[in-house]
């Protein structure tokens, strides 16, 4: 074991030379500062767990020898026990240790939990939305994160150097029109809109900023790394059902989401409606798919189709040619607020979140038809730079982390 400590040291050296970007994810303070034994932190590939650690390691006051870095993914720890292994390292004075991509290890809870148990050990650990990491036990013993994709406004962040507010809801239904100046105010050449139809087609995911041209790629080789390593190694899916997978990811791209039924879709993938749903939760555990329901479906067995949605709006530049403005429109909503909100779709409007506030999303002339009755109900309008009353700005919402 002092073999392989030694060696997982030495990488760890090697890893220390690597550069990191100046730029810090809006979760950095939360998990740096964290009390918790054990911190986790858990999203889909690409929106930079791992730098987000290597960060949060070098900024702790520990001495070098103190801290560690590893990745489960390396050959030297998949026959090795990760208990065995830290508690070697704290036997030599380790004090704190990032484990990333913990879910290659086989029996990774049962390892954590020893830890915990046993260990004095500091720990931060990254691992798959794939996995199930988020469940009770874990919930109740470790302080877990979720790092989502990028919102907009960490876009601007780091496109332009800038340095902007984030806003809850309530903060932007109530006050959007002197929020919007603001951050126009702050932008050298106010074309807030240039910015927002570059982020909906890239920059989404951090590595863009790595490199630029060959960033579509990079999202593509990424949908596939989920879907033949992540859900064949982890979920343990049939390899020769990605391609059913693959096919429903693309049925989506092209269709609007209440376009086809789960029967009909079930169909064109080739596949059996509880086999679609099986797949279903895999992708939208993986972060791929959103899965929206009927708002009264969840009380009532009604039968009402689902919304499938694309996790976000740079996925369509990587599986199909031509999309829907208007699917683009609700997928980039969707993908600003599912991670702090309850969204159902609802027969007038698009939206309903957190089961009080109604909303229609369309473009600048999109009119108050529909939703002129209801109470608590808003336009989320497109191409335009600040809304008037309860017409808010779409790309706004993209500033709520």
């Amino acid at each position: 074991m002092q073999n392989i400590l030694e060696i997982a040291k030495q990488f760890y050296r090697l890893k220390l030379h690597q550069p990191l970007p100046k730029y810090k994810r809006f979760l950095f303070n939360r998990i740096k500062n964290s009390k918790a034994k054990i911190t986790g932190i858990y999203g889909s590939r690409g929106v930079g767990k791992t730098t987000l650690l290597l960060q949060v390691l070098k900024e702790l006051s520990y001495k070098d020898e103190e801290k560690l870095y590893i990745s489960c993914d390396h050959p030297l720890f998949q026959e090795v026990s990760l208990f065995d292994f830290v508690d070697e390292f704290s036997k030599f004075g380790g004090e704190v240790i990032v484990i990333d991509e913990i879910h290659k290890v086989r029996d990774f809870q049962t390892q954590i939990k020893l830890i915990y148990d046993f260990l004095t050990i500091k720990v931060y650990f990254s691992g798959s939305s794939a996995v199930e990491i988020t469940n009770a036990d874990f919930s109740r013993r470790y302080s877990m994160y979720h790092l989502p994709i990028l919102s907009f406004r960490e876009f601007l962040e780091m496109e332009e150097h800038l340095s902007l507010k984030s806003y809850n809801l309530v903060e932007i239904l109530k006050y959007h029109e002197a929020i919007s100046n603001e951050i126009l105010d702050s932008l050298v050449n106010k074309k807030i809109l240039k910015y927002f139809s570059k982020f909906k087609k890239v920059g989404i995911y951090p590595f863009y900023f790595e490199d630029r041209e060959k960033y579509v790629d990079r999202v593509y080789e990424n949908i596939n790394t989920i879907l033949y390593t992540d859900l064949v190694n982890v979920v343990k899916i049939d390899a020769q059902k990605i391609e059913s997978l693959k096919r429903l990811l693309l049925s989506i791209c092209v269709s609007n989401p209440l376009e086809i039924t789960m029967e009909k879709l079930a169909k064109r993938v080739g596949i059996t409606k509880p086999t679609l749903y099986k797949y279903i939760t895999y992708l939208s555990r993986a972060e791929l798919l959103h899965h929206i329901v009927f708002d009264a479906k969840r009380f009532q067995n009604l039968q009402k189709p689902d919304k499938l949605y694309l996790n976000n709006t740079n996925l369509f530049n990587a599986l199909c040619i031509n999309s829907n403005r208007g699917t683009m429109r609700e997928t980039f909503f969707v993908s600003m607020l599912y991670k702090q909100h309850l969204i159902n779709y609802v027969t007038k409007g698009d939206f309903l979140i957190d089961e009080q506030y109604v909303f229609e999303i369309g473009g600048k002339k999109k009119s108050f038809n529909q939703i002129k009755d209801i109470p608590n109900s808003f336009i989320a309008a497109d191409d335009i730079e600040v809304g008037f009353g309860n017409k808010i700005p779409l790309w706004l919402f993209g500033f709520l982390y």
